[in-house]
């Protein structure tokens, strides 16, 4: 019973740490993090297609072996370090990327955006390339 009640506790646990943002919610914290206004509706829509607007998804196992962590979706092929040690391209750990706190995320998209773009990203090339959501109401 005591096992039983330890997973529950850690499952509240790992819930309680996700966040799914509604659609203006992000927009102001893309906002506080500093993207620009003019590419606002394609960072929404990217988001929206790479991880729902959450927080904590890791993708499934990419063809490369690689997998992709929190709201952007971002690669541990080059971009995160699965280690405890913070390393790769943004000298983060993937861990750093699912949290609700997505300043250190945001950095690294940002950086990614620099060296890449938005196709850097498959959600937004198959999903935001033709129609980006409205997001004038917030």
């Amino acid at each position: 019973m005591k096992q039983v009640f330890i997973v529950v506790l850690f499952s509240a646990n790992i819930f309680v740490e996700a966040k799914r943002f509604e659609r203006c919610e992000l927009v102001h914290e893309l906002k506080k993090q500093g993207f620009p206004e003019n590419k606002m509706s394609d960072w929404v829509c990217l988001i929206e297609a790479e991880s729902g607007r959450r927080t904590d998804v890791i993708g499934r196992v990419n063809r490369n072996g690689s997998r992709d962590y929190g709201l952007f979706q971002i690669n541990d092929n080059i971009w995160c370090s699965n280690s405890t040690v913070p390393g790769k391209n943004c000298h983060v750990t993937c861990a750093e990327l699912i949290t609700d706190d997505i300043t250190i995320a945001s950095t690294c998209a940002k950086k990614i955006f620099k060296i890449q773009g938005f196709r850097a990203w498959h959600g937004w090339t198959k999903r935001c390339q033709m129609a980006l959501p409205d997001i004038s109401d917030c």
